[in-house]
């Protein structure tokens, strides 16, 4: 194995709860095992046991590995929170390091496409996250914007140019995207967040001794909870 590095790697930003093992980074990296639970069930009653069963099948514990990656979002307030403090509790215990990938980086790490990219996940309230991307030379794609929350008009307004979308907002909001974009938008199957390549984002991080401080992370809500906009309304 060229990189010894490896990842225990989830995220949990949507209904599919993402599970993954990887070893090195996005171009030479390896997925030595992953696991993908749908939804209908809350990830606080799965992670752990999903975890579980996928270190048992490579026969890895986590004294093996060297480092945890969580997904970051944004994505569910609600499963943000269950990643993190589960990431949290994991390297707290195992005395590893904790590595944050954000989920729309690891869905547009799986496409190698020339023209524009941009990531969409549904933000429910007649909105979406996204986020914009260029494939660079070494094949990945990697952010050209800053995370975003809008409605959908607003973002596809943005976009003067071909341009291939994925996530499960494109499906939500296919509609008026493709009245506004037309020939111009091109879809791709994926849809939620890969733990795969949380993993593998993480271990190029690894390498650049990028953690983030365990006291301190926080997920990437990119806006306020229902929760915190009544608090600010409840102070007027």
């Amino acid at each position: 194995m060229a990189d010894s590095t490896l990842i225990l790697a989830f995220d949990t930003a949507t209904p599919h709860c993402s599970i993954a093992i990887t070893s090195g980074g996005v171009v030479n990296g390896e997925i030595l095992a992953s696991l993908s639970v749908g939804s209908g069930v809350t990830h606080s009653r799965r992670l752990l046991g999903s975890i579980e069963l996928l270190m048992q099948q490579v026969s890895l514990s986590l004294a093996e590995v060297s480092g945890i990656a969580v997904g970051l979002g944004p994505g569910s307030f609600t499963g943000l929170r269950i990643g993190m403090s589960t990431a949290k509790g994991l390297v707290h215990g195992a005395a590893k390091v904790l590595i944050g990938v954000s989920s729309l980086d690891a869905i547009a790490a799986t496409i190698n496409d020339e023209r524009l990219i941009c990531v969409l996940l549904d933000a429910r309230k007649k909105e979406v996250y996204g986020r914009f991307y260029r494939v660079h030379s070494d094949g990945i794609a990697r952010p050209c914007s800053e995370h975003v929350v809008l409605p959908p008009e607003k973002l596809a307004e943005q976009i003067d140019e071909p341009v291939v979308m994925a996530g499960d907002g494109v499906d939500v909001y296919r509609k008026v995207l493709k009245e506004i974009l037309g020939k111009k938008m091109a879809q791709t199957d994926v849809r939620y967040p890969p733990a795969e390549m949380v993993g593998l984002l993480a271990g190029e991080q690894y390498r650049n001794n990028s953690f983030l401080d365990i006291a301190a992370a926080e997920p990437t809500y990119v806006r306020a909870s229902d929760a915190e906009l009544s608090l600010i309304r409840a102070k007027r």
